[in-house]
């Protein structure tokens, strides 16, 4: 074996250690989402994170292989491409995370979670292991913990209500007034009235500042005359 087989030998070995020390950081990673029961958990971060760091050292091995021919030729070979496709890429992979429910908009974390699995990928692919670990703590860390601070912090907090009553103005105006009792602002009203089944519908998105036990509110809704059902979510 001469000393050219013994210097790839030892290359291999040192993109290897690339490949698993990014697995073991996306894994890392996800496993905060795993067990929070999001779509894109353990698995998934995994393969963003080795899968980023693989393309990172492909494209390193181009450049490290025909820069050559880029400074003495027509071809030209830019080591950042590859990385600015990957930052598009995983962009489509975010947005799948990312559900729209009524009022609510679910999956951001989990969507910033890949973003960032992605660039620990790449620093890892690049040979920047020292920024990888750091941004990997601190990502587990916010996931884990600012989650409690968040809970504890007083903030505006929305919900979606649905409400079937009677064709009465009278029962509008008693809706209204135990909105506004409550210190629920009405974020958006919208009225549906079916002449048929003599019924009428409205969906609220309403806001309040700190925190409001919704089952008691949707019980003194029910409890209006002429009210019929109560949906809330």
């Amino acid at each position: 074996m001469n000393l050219l087989d013994t210097g790839l030998i030892h290359y291999d070995i040192s993109l290897l250690g690339r490949l698993l020390l990014a697995a073991l950081l996306g894994a890392m990673l996800g496993f905060e989402r795993e067990i929070h029961g999001r779509p894109a958990g353990f698995r998934t971060h995994l393969l963003v994170t080795m899968g980023a760091c693989l393309m990172m050292v492909v494209s390193e091995y181009f450049y490290t292989r025909y820069h050559v021919l880029s400074s003495s030729g027509s071809m030209r070979i830019d080591p950042g491409r590859v990385a600015a496709q990957i930052v598009t890429g995983i962009g489509f992979l975010g947005a799948g995370a990312i559900i729209k429910d009524g009022s609510a908009i679910r999956g951001l974390t989990t969507a910033a979670c890949l973003w960032i699995a992605a660039g620990i990928g790449m620093a890892v692919g690049v040979g920047l292991y020292v920024p990888a670990l750091a941004v990997t703590g601190m990502a587990v860390g916010a996931l884990m913990f600012l989650k409690r601070l968040e809970d504890a912090m007083a903030k505006d907090s929305y919900a979606d209500l649905t409400i079937f009553c009677d064709p009465d103005p009278a029962v509008s105006s008693s809706l209204e007034a135990l909105l506004d009792d409550r210190g629920l602002r009405r974020v958006e009203t919208a009225m549906e009235k079916d002449k048929v089944a003599q019924e009428v519908r409205y969906d609220f998105v309403v806001k309040k500042f700190g925190g409001m036990d919704f089952r008691t509110f949707v019980d003194e809704l029910a409890a209006i005359p002429g009210v019929r059902k109560v949906r809330y979510r």
